[in-house]
């Protein structure tokens, strides 16, 4: 699912709200889930997961085309945790 499928799936489900309000909506969600993380704080969203940020160091890679050694800057990456109800659920349906 794309996130325009998200909203047009948000707004069908509410149609008492038109769908810029359903797309203001996902942005705003979308947005507070990202300065959170940007400022180091954490996203708990209970039954679905948790999103946090974790450190990358700095490390030698290399160019795959030339295979000569290329610095990696240290860096945070963002980080999903599925809560418990997710992976149960998931794991049902594999079953």
């Amino acid at each position: 699912m794309i996130r325009s499928e998200l909203i047009q799936k948000l707004a069908e489900e509410n149609p008492e709200l038109g769908l810029q309000d359903v797309e203001r909506i996902v942005d705003l969600f979308f947005k507070e889930i990202v300065d959170q993380l940007s400022s180091g704080g954490r996203v708990e969203l209970r039954g679905f997961g948790a999103f946090t940020t974790r450190e990358r160091e700095a490390r030698t890679g290399r160019n795959p085309r030339t295979g000569e050694p290329v610095p990696v800057s240290a860096k945070r990456v963002p980080y999903f945790k599925p809560g418990k109800e997710m992976r149960e659920r998931l794991n049902k349906a594999s079953a």
